[in-house]
């Protein structure tokens, strides 16, 4: 242990102890594979430091058969290939578009962008995701009104795949295209298909924490080629052929760097491997905090499978007084990162005036989610010993209470 001096006036020989600092433990840190820099090294000795190239070409053609697409486009950010979707789908100003509402305000965002109004969907307790019981009260409500919606995003939450067989229906009774946000959700399974190949478009991401990373970056994949090649167009700022620059529509810089494309090949190379991970911790929290009734954990809908990018617990506020606030203080005395879960978007004041559909009762889902779920460190670089920290101060918060 540390001592420090404790500086007094001529008092120099006062001492007391100083609490040693414990390793951060992070919410999801990037984890690197070692064979990143194969690929940078291989774009820097060639040159292609730009936004084509080699890496950019293999990263879109491996990524898709890995999900099983017909191609993807990769681009700048997962927010960037939302808004291509959007602009694909011809969605524009004074269309509507419903969104889910548990999510990052990058779903909802690119709804913006393009001019449309946003109208958030509730969530279900069976996934945390989109609520088909919602979802067909907002649909039968802007029928009434003659406004249907030009497309619906569904946001698959920290891995876990909304219910999509019952979401597509809904959609295609009205003739309306889902793009898929499975931002969080690469590796996922929904009845046997990759999570984000269920709607028109599907959106991943590869930002720092996601469970593959390139830094940053996004790709928007589908089965419409014809899609996705307007989607480069669009994103290399919207450049006709001709031998002089020439552009009849608005375009945008949303291609990927070749180098961060050869970041993310790398990483895709592990993509099981990661999932697998991130599952066994899961299963390690479940199991460690298996004694605490007031503990639950997000579920996992029958016939599919969770990334479980974050490890999300709830807590029941009729069996502790314990919040996911006192927790999430209790642990960052430790220097172990958590996070509050999704505040809901229809809460935001930057939505203040979208409308709302609940999925039933007086309390709407994710509002209950928001107030009781928290986000454990789940990065597929977190040791075994430093899960057993995070498990120990829970553990030993309820035993003090």
């Amino acid at each position: 242990m540390k001592i420090l001096p404790i500086d007094h006036g001529k008092q120099t020989n006062i001492f007391l102890p100083a609490v040693e600092k414990k390793d951060r433990i992070l919410l999801s840190a990037p984890h690197m594979t070692g064979n990143e820099m194969n690929y940078i090294s291989e774009a820097f000795e060639t040159n292609w430091i730009a936004p084509i190239g080699p890496n950019v070409d293999k990263f879109e053609e491996e990524l898709a058969a890995y999900v099983g697409t017909a191609g993807g486009a990769a681009l700048s950010s997962g927010t960037a290939a939302i808004h291509l979707a959007l602009s694909l789908l011809d969605v524009g100003k004074d269309d509507r578009v419903f969104c889910s509402t548990l999510t990052f305000v990058a779903s909802a965002n690119p709804i913006l962008y393009v001019g449309a109004e946003p109208v958030f969907i509730d969530s279900e307790e069976e996934t945390w995701n989109m609520s088909p019981i919602a979802l067909r009260k907002a649909f039968q409500a802007a029928e009434q009104e003659g406004r249907l919606p030009k497309a619906v995003i569904v946001v698959n939450i920290y891995g876990q795949s909304a219910k999509m067989d019952e979401l597509m229906a809904i959609c295609q009774e009205y003739d309306v295209p889902i793009i898929e946000d499975a931002a969080e959700s690469l590796g996922s399974l929904y009845k046997g298909k990759k999570s984000g190949t269920i709607g028109k478009f599907g959106i991943f991401s590869f930002n720092g924490n996601k469970i593959i990373t390139a830094s940053s970056g996004g790709m928007l994949v589908s089965n419409d080629q014809k899609s996705l090649e307007k989607a480069r167009f669009l994103g290399s700022q919207a450049k006709d052929p001709a031998p002089f620059y020439k552009h009849h529509v608005v375009g945008y810089n949303y291609r990927m760097s070749n180098v961060l494309a050869g970041i993310g090949r790398a990483q895709l190379e592990v993509i099981d491997q990661r999932v697998c991970t991130r599952r066994e911790i899961f299963e390690r929290y479940a199991e460690g905090l298996k004694d605490i009734p007031a503990i639950n954990f997000q579920p996992e809908l029958e016939d599919t499978y969770s990334n479980r990018w974050l490890s999300v617990m709830m807590l029941d506020p009729e069996l502790t007084i314990i919040t996911p606030e006192v927790i999430k203080q209790a642990l960052e005395a430790e220097n172990i990162e958590s996070r509050n879960v999704w505040n809901p978007l229809h809460r935001q004041e930057l939505f203040k005036d979208a409308q709302f559909f609940a999925h039933d009762g007086e309390e709407a889902v994710s509002e209950k989610i928001f107030r009781e779920g928290l986000c454990l460190p789940s990065g597929s670089n977190m040791t075994e010993d430093q899960q057993k920290r995070v498990i120990e101060v829970i553990k030993d918060l309820f035993i003090q209470h």
